[in-house]
């Protein structure tokens, strides 16, 4: 008798057990999910229009804790002075009036993709310049209620911000462009935004740009008052270094072999005059192009930029060999009038010694009446003034000569004659230019290089 008891003991528990997991599958749970959001968002039940109350229930403001991915950096605009940006904006706040019962954990959280349902931050983004939602294939936003009455509000968004830049040391410079987020209508009684605890923003770890480099991200407030009160604000600094091997090998290495092939004249004959005019005046045209497309991908700013200074002393160097060759073209012209009147005046004085020679022998045969030669003496008593003059003239020639300098010396190996000053310029220009070329290349890179690491 007591093993029947035991039996069907057994059995009717073992009934009861599968009638109760038979009537917890029959449960839908999206239907209860649909009976909780009709509960906490009825009408008359909820006004959306009606901020949440501060922390604890209480009258203070409503806190809203901002966090963001960053998706994308499309292009960095230097022109615009703006950059476009692809992030998912999420908004994390607390409403105590979307409380609900979880059913013993098994809701976790509702999700809602209406936004207009319940309150929201009228939060913008207060450097925007343009900005869109994504909607394919659905509308990339949605809003989850957890039990709690905690709200997520997660959308996908795509912006074009402005970035002021400071562009002096362009292209070896550092730029700082922000994202600026502020409440438009409440001010800081009613609502307060606070970055989330932890790691706020987050950036896709596959992150190319084609010229800058995202070195770091910095988060901060910026609280802005004004004279309808104090609003709540925060900025992201996001700090973009530019690559400069692209600007060394489309500028600054094009630019230096323009210089030295405007150094090719000093090589050529002085004579050569249709090339030396063709070399210089491509280069100086090459180079004055250069510089015209550089200038038309940059803004028209009223200071002067580190690019400025590279390409204005390069074209200076390409005008100065230009201006060389017309100096050296006028210095041979010169030298050739000045060879000329020289020929003609050793032709003149050569004519006058002639007829000195002719008047001295017509004096040396002297006749008189009687048909009698008479000599003159030859040698000059000394008081005669020729003859003193030809002594003054020999002590000029004694006297010892100064010792000369290294450069008079190294420029006594060319001719001394006139025409020779042109292939004298030809030859200081080929050691002149280079050298100040170096000179420059050494004071404008420890100068600009030095003031990069001062500003970083």
């Amino acid at each position: 008798m007591g093993t029947g008891h035991y039996f069907w003991a057994i059995f009717y528990f073992t009934s009861l057990c599968s009638a109760s997991l038979a009537n917890n599958a029959k449960i839908n749970f999206r239907e209860k999910e649909k009976k909780v959001l009709d509960q906490i968002l009825g009408a008359g039940k909820y006004d959306a229009r009606i901020r949440p109350s501060g922390i604890n229930g209480t009258d203070g403001p409503a806190i809203v804790r901002i966090n963001l991915f960053v998706r994308s950096i499309m292009t960095i605009s230097d022109i615009k002075m703006e950059y476009s940006v692809q992030l998912t904006f999420r908004e994390q706040w607390t409403d105590e009036r979307l409380k609900f019962d979880d059913i013993q954990g098994r809701l976790k959280y509702l999700t809602l993709t209406e936004a207009n349902r319940v309150w929201m931050p009228d939060l913008f983004f207060s450097n925007e310049k343009e900005g869109h939602f994504h909607n394919i294939i659905m509308p990339n936003v949605y809003i989850r209620i957890f039990p709690n009455g905690s709200v997520l509000y997660s959308i996908r968004i795509s912006l074009t911000l402005a970035c002021p830049m400071n562009l002096k040391l362009y292209p070896l410079d550092r730029q700082i462009c922000s994202l600026r987020m502020a409440s438009y209508g409440w001010t800081t009684n009613d609502l307060v935004f606070l970055w989330k605890e932890g790691d706020p923003v987050q950036v896709v770890k596959n992150l190319h740009l084609p010229r800058f480099t995202l070195e770091k991200f910095l988060t901060d407030y910026c609280n802005s008052k004004t004279n309808t009160g104090e609003y709540s604000c925060l900025k992201v600094d996001l700090l973009f270094k530019r690559e400069f091997s692209y600007y060394l090998i489309q500028i600054y290495i094009p630019c230096c072999m323009l210089v030295i092939v405007s150094w090719v004249s000093f090589w050529l004959d002085q004579g050569a005059v249709p090339a030396r005019v063709s070399l210089g005046v491509t280069t100086l045209l090459t180079m004055a192009t250069q510089t015209s497309g550089i200038n038309a991908s940059l803004p028209p700013v009223s200071y002067t930029k580190a690019i400025d200074v590279w390409t204005g002393v390069c074209l200076t160097f390409v005008f100065g060999a230009l201006l060389e060759f017309a100096l050296v073209n006028y210095a041979s012209r010169s030298g050739l009038n000045k060879a000329n009147m020289h020929k003609e005046n050793m032709k003149k004085k050569r004519r006058d010694l002639e007829q000195a020679s002719l008047d001295a022998a017509s004096d040396l045969l002297d006749t008189d009446s009687n048909a009698t030669f008479a000599m003159k003496p030859l040698v000059r008593h000394p008081g005669d003034p020729l003859a003193l003059e030809k002594l003054r003239q020999c002590e000029v020639h004694m006297q010892p000569p100064k010792r000369p300098s290294c450069c008079k010396t190294w420029l006594s190996k060319f001719p001394t004659r006139q025409c020779s000053r042109s292939k004298r310029i030809d030859v200081i220009s080929r050691i002149t230019f280079p050298l100040v070329f170096a000179l420059f290349n050494l004071v404008y890179w420890s100068t600009y290089l030095f003031r990069e690491e001062d500003d970083e």
